[in-house]
C-alpha cells in the first residue's frame, strides 16, 4: 500500500487489528471522557440549585405566613428587607449590593465558597421580606478536577482492556487460519483441502484455493505435456539433418552431397516453423496480448491469396460485402488465413474457395477446399497441439502439428471462435468467427 510505513506492513494481522481497535476505542473513550468532564461542574451547580429551590419554597411560605422559616443542612435560610439588612436578628449575610439586586431579581448568586438563590414574599403586615437559601460550595473545584482525572483514568483502563479483549478475539477467529496454512504446507500433490463445515469466508477461501489448485494441475500437466510433445517432434528433424549431415560428410559424390544438402535445407526449414510456432504458443500461454484495432478483411484475405507459393491449388476469393472489420491485429489475422490456406493447399485437389461474410455483430471468413475433407471423429482434436489426422501424410507435407493450434489460440484470444466441418466440394470447411468492429463499419 503506497504511503504505508514498512514497519506497519511488517506487523502481522492479530497485531494491526489489535492497534487499531485499541486506539479508536481510547479516542472514542478520552473524547466522551472529555465531554463528561465539561459537563461535571453544570450538572454539580444544577444539583445544588435543586437543593436551594426546595428549601427556599417553604421558607418564603412560612414568611409569607408571618412565621420564622426553618432551615435544613447543608441549607441555610435567612429573611433580609429590601436593601439586605437581616430581620431575623442573625449577622449580615456575605453579599454585595449586587448580589441582592439578582437575587431580587430571582437570578443565582455565587460568591466565594457559597451560591445563593432568592425570593420577595410580603409578610401579613404588607412589608416586603427577600427570602435567601445558601449552600456551601466546599470542594467543588477538588470534585471537578478529580472527576475528570478519574474519567481520563477510566477511558485509559478501557482502551487497554478492549485491546486485550481484541487480541484474543482475533487470535481465537484466525486460529481456522493457522490450521488451513498448517494443511497447505502439508498437502500432498494432487490433494485438496477439506472444506469446513460452516458456509462462512473461510469456506470460500478453501473453495477458491482447490480451484486454485485445480487449475494449477492442469497448467503442469499441460505444460509437461507440451515439453514432451515438443521434445518429441523437435527429436525427429534434428535427428533427420545429422543423419543427412552424415551421409554428405562419408559420401564425396557431389551429386549425392548436393541432395543431401537439400533435404538437410527441407528439414531445417521444418524445423524453423517448429521453433516459430512453439514460440507464438508459448508468447500466448504467457497472456502476452496487444490490444485489438480495425482489421479490414477482405483486403487481408486477398493479400494471404496473394502470398500462396507457386504451384499452389487455385484460390477464388468470394466476398459478400465491400469491406469487413474484424477486432483483431493484423499480425494476427495473418498468421490465421496463412496456416488456413497453407492446410488448404496440403490437401486441396484443384481449387481453395476463401468467402468472407459478416454481420453486425460478427466478421466470418470460410476456406473451403475440396480435397479428401476431416473425419467427423477428428474434429474436436484438430484444433490440439502437435495432433494429426494421419501422422505421416502431414510429415511429408511439412506439417508441424501447430498450424490449427494457433489458429485456434489467436481466435479465441479475441473472444471468437473457430471450427471444422465438411465443405460442399466434398473437402475440410474452416469458419473463423471475429467480433465485428461497429465503429469502423459505420464510418
Amino acid at each position: 500500500m503506497i504511503g504505508t510505513p514498512s514497519w506497519w506492513r511488517g506487523r502481522s494481522l492479530q497485531v494491526r487489528i489489535t492497534v487499531l481497535a485499541t486506539t479508536i476505542t481510547l479516542a472514542c473513550l478520552l473524547g466522551l471522557a472529555t465531554l463528561a468532564a465539561s459537563r461535571l461542574e453544570p450538572l454539580l451547580v444544577d444539583s445544588v440549585d435543586h437543593e436551594l429551590r426546595a428549601a427556599l419554597g417553604p421558607a418564603s411560605a412560612s414568611v409569607a405566613a408571618g412565621r420564622p422559616p426553618a432551615g435544613a443542612d447543608p441549607v441555610s435560610v435567612r429573611v433580609l428587607d429590601i436593601s439586605g439588612a437581616p430581620v431575623d436578628g442573625q449577622p449580615r449575610p456575605p453579599l454585595s449590593g449586587d448580589a441582592i439586586g439578582q437575587l431580587k431579581a430571582g437570578v443565582p448568586v455565587q460568591t466565594d465558597g457559597d451560591r445563593w438563590r432568592g425570593q420577595v414574599v410580603s409578610g401579613p403586615d404588607g412589608s416586603q421580606r427577600l427570602v435567601v437559601a445558601g449552600a456551601g460550595l466546599v470542594g467543588f473545584a477538588a470534585a471537578v478536577h478529580s472527576g475528570g482525572l478519574w474519567l481520563v483514568i477510566v477511558a485509559l483502563v478501557g482502551a487497554v482492556l478492549a485491546g486485550l479483549a481484541t487480541w484474543l478475539v482475533v487470535r481465537f477467529a484466525l486460529r481456522p487460519v493457522a490450521r488451513m496454512r498448517g494443511l497447505v504446507r502439508s498437502l500432498p500433490p494432487g490433494s485438496r483441502l477439506p472444506l469446513p463445515t460452516s458456509h462462512d469466508e473461510l469456506r470460500a477461501l478453501a473453495e477458491e484455493f482447490n480451484a486454485l489448485l485445480a487449475r494449477q494441475e492442469e497448467v503442469s500437466s499441460r505444460l509437461r505435456r507440451f515439453t514432451g510433445d515438443a521434445a518429441h517432434e523437435l527429436r525427429s528433424p534434428v535427428a533427420s539433418i545429422r543423419v543427412q549431415a552424415e551421409v554428405a560428410v562419408t559420401n564425396p559424390d557431389p551429386e549425392l552431397a548436393q541432395e543431401t544438402l537439400t533435404d538437410i535445407l527441407a528439414e531445417a526449414e521444418r524445423l524453423s516453423a517448429l521453433l516459430d510456432g512453439l514460440l507464438s504458443l508459448a508468447r500466448s500461454d504467457a497472456g502476452e496480448v496487444p490490444p485489438s484495432e480495425p482489421v479490414e478483411l477482405v483486403t487481408e484475405v486477398r493479400a494471404a491469396v496473394h502470398r500462396l507459393p507457386a504451384g499452389a491449388p487455385e484460390a477464388r476469393v468470394s466476398a459478400a460485402v465491400a469491406q469487413a472489420w474484424a477486432l483483431a491485429t493484423h499480425s494476427e489475422v495473418e498468421l490465421v488465413l496463412d496456416n488456413l490456406l497453407r492446410n488448404a493447399c496440403r490437401y486441396a485437389t484443384g481449387q481453395i474457395v476463401v468467402s468472407v461474410l459478416a454481420s453486425r455483430s460478427d466478421v466470418r471468413v470460410v476456406v473451403d477446399d475440396d480435397g479428401p475433407g476431416i473425419a467427423p471423429e477428428h474434429r474436436a482434436k484438430v484444433f490440439d497441439r502437435f495432433y494429426r489426422v494421419a501422422d505421416d501424410r502431414a510429415r511429408s507435407s511439412g506439417g508441424t502439428g501447430l498450424g490449427l493450434a494457433m489458429v485456434a489460440e489467436a481466435v479465441r484470444r479475441r473472444g471468437g471462435r473457430v471450427r471444422v466441418g465438411e465443405s460442399p466440394d466434398g473437402g475440410a470447411r474452416f469458419e473463423v468467427r471475429w467480433r465485428a468492429d461497429r465503429a469502423a463499419a459505420t464510418g
